[in-house]
């Protein structure tokens, strides 16, 4: 079973799918070391404070370790861009833009970057994006719910 979880930063992705691999007893995959251990990093986007990353090439090496055959929830904001065929569910996370904005300022967000994904989220790009990739997805709204709870709701559908 392979499963991807997106959402916009800061909506409870990385606690969830913790919880829910260990519950699915699943490799967790943090697409974050991925792109350091395959030094997928292209530049830095200094207004932004983040790395630019090859979403092709991301692609391409999270395809390669799927092909290994593992099942595995795979954790990142970029997850949709792994090729639908490859993907049994896409897991993505939603928030409030309320709550998230504290969550994300929490984080220490430039403003902009605070902005920006609020934006995200109210246009609901990452579910927009990861259906017109193809994927089945299944939208969790994690504003008032803890990982545990959620992750056990998630395994009912996955078992």
């Amino acid at each position: 079973m392979i499963l991807t979880c997106t959402g916009t930063p800061g909506t409870g992705k990385t606690e969830l799918c913790k919880e829910l691999a260990k519950q699915l007893k699943v490799k967790y995959v943090d697409v974050n070391k991925i792109i350091d251990k395959y030094k997928l990093a292209e530049s830095y986007d200094a207004a932004r404070e983040t790395m630019v990353v090859d979403e092709r090439k991301l692609a391409k090496a999270l395809v390669a370790l799927i092909r290994k055959g593992t099942s595995m929830i795979i954790d990142s904001h970029m997850a949709h861009e792994i090729p639908a065929k490859h993907v049994d569910w896409c897991i993505v996370t939603k928030c409030d833009p309320c709550v998230l904005r504290k969550r994300l300022e929490r984080k220490g967000y430039p403003k902009e970057k605070v902005q920006e994904n609020l934006d995200a989220e109210i246009l609901d790009i990452c579910r927009s994006e990861a259906e017109q990739k193809g994927h089945k997805t299944i939208v969790v709204d994690t504003t008032r719910q803890n990982a545990k709870r959620l992750a056990v709701r998630l395994k009912k559908l996955f078992s």
